[in-house]
């Protein structure tokens, strides 16, 4: 379902009117930061996920990419979103903040132009278009993560998607459903637009940060192993490990939480979803629903919560 409305620079306007001019540097170029957030129709009413941890880690991308500073603080953005979900009459809804340049900036430089802010939101569809409830092919693409010392990797920048772009349509193209990137060292790194966890022998397996976006879907299921008992190590992986996994999944804020069984060819585990992953994908189901012991720290309602 498309969106009535889209908050543009303070003010909701209508989508359709919701336009960037086509001299616009940030389009040009790629320079800006966005987020993707969810809010679900959680147990209480319509809630958002995460909501302060995801703007703050937008004004930490920002900061990243050298905007001197935004015009919104975080609890001015968080109402923005709130007031553009009800706006729509949205409950469950994908949320996209975007911080772009604009007003100049041709020149290459950030000083010379002014960062523009919008919000648009609208109903998400399920991951990759498709029924992944049986679990994902994948495959290590011939595309590699940017190496920290050419791109920002910890902002989410726009530019730098054109990276994840190339892997994945590879990818779909031979096809697979996603693409596993390698970084410059060639150990695992992670998926075009998501995190990737292995689970060898009962524990749960994670690259380090060092390449990788620290992803806050990422963080939400090492806390949840935490809760749950199942032991999480974050550590280089060579490309070899993914094959030899008993289980392997991929997290993001679209994604939620994906099952991959396969990898080149290779059958992971028995080519089944295994059960950490049935485990976390589930615990995670209830977090953003609002049924998990943590949720009422994890959701910022649109609406205030119904009563019981």
């Amino acid at each position: 379902m498309t969106s009535q409305f889209t908050w543009l620079n303070g003010a909701l306007v209508e989508t359709a009117r919701a336009t960037v001019p086509f001299l616009t540097v940030g389009l040009h170029y790629g320079v800006g930061v966005f987020e993707g957030i969810r809010a679900y129709d959680a147990e209480k009413g319509a809630a958002v996920f995460r909501l302060r941890d995801h703007l703050r880690r937008l004004h930490g991308s920002a900061r990243i990419l050298g905007f001197r500073e935004l015009p919104y603080s975080v609890d001015e953005l968080a109402a923005a979103v709130g007031e553009t979900i009800r706006a729509n009459g949205f409950g469950g809804c994908y949320i996209r903040p975007l911080v772009y340049l604009a007003e100049g900036g041709w020149n290459l430089t950030l000083d010379t132009g002014k960062p523009h802010v919008g919000i648009a939101v609208w109903k998400q569809t399920v991951y990759a278009g498709h029924d992944v409830g049986g679990g994902l092919k994948a495959n290590v693409s011939s595309f590699t993560r940017s190496h920290p010392g050419a791109n920002m990797t910890k902002a989410k920048i726009a530019g730098n998607y054109v990276n994840s772009v190339l892997a994945k349509t590879e990818s779909q193209r031979l096809g697979f459903d996603e693409s596993i990137m390698l970084d410059p060292e060639g150990y695992v790194a992670e998926c075009t637009g998501a995190n990737l966890f292995l689970v060898r022998n009962g524990r749960l397996l994670s690259p380090p940060l060092d390449a990788i976006l620290e992803g806050i879907t990422r963080a939400t299921l090492i806390t949840i192993a935490g809760d749950v008992g199942i032991a999480v190590e974050e550590r280089r992986l060579s490309r070899d490990q993914l094959y030899v996994a008993d289980e392997a999944m991929v997290c993001g804020t679209a994604a939620e939480v994906v099952g991959i069984t396969e990898i080149d060819g290779r059958r992971i585990g028995d080519g089944r979803v295994g059960p950490v992953t049935a485990r976390l994908t589930q615990a995670y189901a209830d977090a953003v629903r609002g049924t998990y012991p943590r949720s009422d720290e994890w959701l910022e309602y649109v609406r205030p919560p119904r009563r019981a």
